[in-house]
This record gives structure tokens, sequence and C-alpha cells, in this order.
């Protein structure tokens, strides 16, 4: 039933309508709170209609309706009902519509359903505008007492608190929706800026090296998915190669700056002067003079080279220690030997820090561990550490293995032990293969934020296009 006869408008319209949208309870479906109050309006007053109708630019829309009947949803704006009474910011009363000149021409008064009877209570919102009102309707006249108002503008006080109730709980979810959004979108920011900068911590890939198998894994356990973990094999000018593995103090961007800076110092220097040792020494004057305000920085490392690569069946190696734990040669023959250079101090902790050397020989079947302590403070099920004892046991079964195949097995058992969740792991192979063997070549940089074991791939192989490469 709609009528589109020209209705009065308030002066404040523009910002009333506004003030309606706010609410976003136009065309909403039947709701019990507000079937409540129409229900209780009728019973206290003994009208047959009650209704909670909302003031739309050319429609009253009711919100909850008794007595009406069904199919009703709303009646046009037309002056004399609830079109008039949101002009006043009192109660609006009529005692007998029929005779009265303000409802008269009405269509509900004339027409169906004969109302003779109408008092509105305003539905007004703390800023003062009249959303639409609370109505007891009769088709009988009647008179109106003062407790009567009083009571009819409560019905329509309640109606208000309920939609303000509404509005600041849908504005909260919105509003936590928003938050949770930003939550999850930082947290993606800062996971893709960790990957990036972890990659740039790390060889993108480890260089083919003649007569050698090489092979690496990178395991992050802490939850910034940055660790200080790193290692590195690159060539040197004069034919000799280069590697390291190392291990810096404490996690995160800070520990990531030392990485960075450890990394690329011990690559400088290899450069300028390959000798493990001056490689350590001039490693640890870098880090005294770069933190000296007290907040010690140091790291563990082993640096090596590697002689006669590809041109004998031997490979020299040459490895200095700093604090750093032992690596172990796997010979062809299943013997495993620590290869430890005894005396080595932390790096970076000392200015007089003392480093020691070893040497040894890789033979045709031999292979080089080197690794970080998430491998070797790893725990058995039954509570021991790798590292007591148990490793070099566990090694020797790998005999004879490729340096791919060395590297798949530890990520194996990385994978049934119990790791701290500040223990990262890296993994560096070097073996040379038996005589007639194929050699390969594999790096891997894994890091799992949920701290299981990572399938080893190549960091450059799954970069998406779009990341930058690692430095």
């Amino acid at each position: 039933m709609i009528v589109t006869e020209q209705a009065l408008v308030p002066a404040d319209e523009e910002q009333r309508l506004a003030a309606v949208r706010r609410y976003a309870i136009l065309d909403t479906p039947p709701d019990g709170a507000f079937d409540r109050v129409t229900a209780l309006a009728a019973r206290l007053f003994g009208t047959p209609i009650a209704t909670v109708t909302i003031v739309d630019e050319d429609r009253i829309w009711f919100k909850a309706k008794r007595g009406l009947p069904d199919g009703v949803e709303q009646t046009g704006r037309v002056p004399g009902l609830c079109a008039s009474a949101i002009l006043h910011d009192t109660l609006y009363v009529v005692t007998d519509a029929l005779r009265d000149p303000r409802t008269a021409a009405n269509p509900l008064v004339h027409g169906e359903p004969g109302v003779r009877f109408y008092a509105a209570a305003p539905i007004t919102t703390h800023d003062g505008h009249r959303l639409g009102t609370v109505n007891i309707l009769d088709t009988r006249p009647r008179s109106f007492e003062e407790a009567d108002l009083a009571a009819l503008g409560d019905l329509a006080a309640i109606v208000m608190d309920e939609l303000e109730m509404r509005r600041s709980a849908t504005r909260t979810v919105a509003l936590e929706r928003e938050l949770r959004a930003r939550v999850e979108a930082e947290r993606a920011r800062l996971a893709r800026l960790a990957n990036t900068l972890q990659r740039t911590l790390l060889p993108p890939t480890l260089p083919e090296v003649p007569g050698l198998e090489v092979a690496a894994h990178y395991q992050i356990a802490s939850a910034d998915r940055v660790g200080g973990d790193f290692y590195d094999l690159f060539p040197l000018a004069d034919g000799r190669w280069a590697f390291f593995v190392g291990d810096v103090c404490g996690k995160g961007s800070r520990a990531a700056a030392l990485t960075s800076l450890t990394r690329y110092t011990l690559r400088a220097a290899a450069t300028y002067d390959p000798d493990p040792l001056e490689v350590l020494k001039n490693l640890n004057t870098v880090l005294q003079h770069e933190y000296q305000d007290g907040d010690a920085r140091y790291c563990t490392a082993l640096f090596g080279l590697l002689s006669g690569c590809g041109g004998q069946e031997e490979v020299e190696v040459t490895l200095a220690g700093g604090g750093h734990p032992p690596a172990y040669a796997i010979r062809g023959d299943g013997t495993v030997e620590s290869v430890h250079p005894a005396g080595g101090q932390l790096i970076g902790l000392l200015p007089d820090a003392q480093f020691a050397v070893t040497r040894l020989r890789l033979s045709p079947g031999d292979t080089l561990l080197l690794y970080t302590d998430g491998l070797s403070e790893a725990r058995t099920p039954d509570g021991a550490m790798l590292g007591e004892g148990h490793l070099p046991d566990l090694l020797s079964g790998l005999a004879g293995a490729s340096a791919p195949a060395v590297v798949a097995s530890l990520r194996d058992l990385l994978a049934q032990t119990v790791q701290s969740q500040s223990d990262d792991t890296a993994l560096l192979v070097l073996a040379v293969p038996a005589a007639g063997a194929a050699t390969t070549t594999t790096a891997t940089a894994a890091a799992a934020a949920d701290r299981s074991p990572a399938v080893d791939r190549s960091p450059a192989a799954d970069r998406s296009p779009d990341e930058p490469s690692p430095s």
C-alpha cells in the first residue's frame, strides 16, 4: 500500500536521512527484539495495532508490526501519522483521527484499517535526529493519560538503545575484521621481507666445483623466519675454493645484520688473504670494531680452503675454527673422524682471540660434513642429543653416499628428532665421488615457520618472478 502524496519534510531532512543510513536498519529481516516492543506496547496500552517504523525518503517502513495484515511492509510518506510525528521532538497524539484535521486525509484513517486513535513517540538519536517512531493505533477514539506518554517514550528509548547497541556491535565486528586483515597483511609483508632478507644471507645456489659433489640444506626454526646460521662456497683467483659454515649470536633482525656483515667480511677477507687463520682474525677485528658500545656480538665459524679439486684424486682441506662444533670426515670405508681445530675461540668476543687450524685429505669416496648446532643439539626421542656420541655412528651408515644423499638423510633424521624452537640448522656437504661416479651439485634453503622439516629445494628455482634476486 503506497501513497505518493507530498509529505511534510523536517528542516534537517538531509542529515536525518544520513542518520537513518548510518544505523543500517531499513529492509532488514524481522527481529525478535523489535517484535517484542510492539507486543509489549499493544498489551500495555490495550490497542489492536502497534508498530515500530523508520521514515525513509519516500516511504514509511515497518521494522516491526502487530495487528496489521501480512504482506504490509511499508506505506507512503503521507502527512498525518508517522510522517508528521517525526516533525516533533515530543510525543504526538491524535485522540480521534477522523475528526482531527492533521490526520483526516490520511488513507489509513479514511480507508483500511480505519485508524481513529494514534500515538507516537519519536526514535531519536543522541544527536537529535528522529529516525522514526514507536506507534500504537486503535480503530476507535481514545483518550491518553500523562503516564501513558512517559511509558510510550520509554519504549521508543528502548528501540533507540537497541539500534545503538547493534550499530556499536556492527562497528566492533567491522573494526575487528579490519584489524585482523591488517595484522594478516602485515604478517604476510613481514614474512615476505624476512624470506627475502634470509635469501640475501645465503648463496642463491652452490657453484659447481670440478671433481667434487656439494650439497647444502638450511632450516629455520625461529618464528620470525630470519635465522642466524650461514654457509657459503666460492672460488678464489688462484684456483682454490673457499667455504665456511657459521652461527651468529641472537635471532631476528639483529642477527641478520650480524650474519650479513660476517658473510661478506669472510668473502672479502678470503679475497685479500685466503689463509684461514688470517680470515678469522680479520673477521674478529671487524666485529670488535663494529660493536664497541658494550653490546657484544659474536659468532662461531669454520672456514676452509680446498686445493686440488679436479686435478688429482685427493683434495686437500685446510680448516680453521673459532668456537664452532667440529666437522666430520666420513671415509669411504665407514670410518668417521672428528675434524676439530682445537682451541679456537669465539669470534668477535675478545680483541686478541686465538684460532686454530687443522688439515686433512679427502680421497675418492670421502665426504666432509660441516653443520651448525641445530643438528648436534637436536634430541632423539629418548632425550639424548645427537652430538653426544650418536652422530658419528649415524654418519657411518652414510659412507660412500653422494652429497645430496647425505643431506637428504640428515634432513630426514632431523624430522625424527626433537629440536629447540631457537635452533636453526645449516648443513654443508663436500664429497669426493668414488671412481667413475658422476658429480652433482645441490643447494637447498629450507625455512619452515611451523618448525617442521622443510623439503629440499633450490632457492633460485622456487623464487617467484617478482621477488628480488638474492645478493
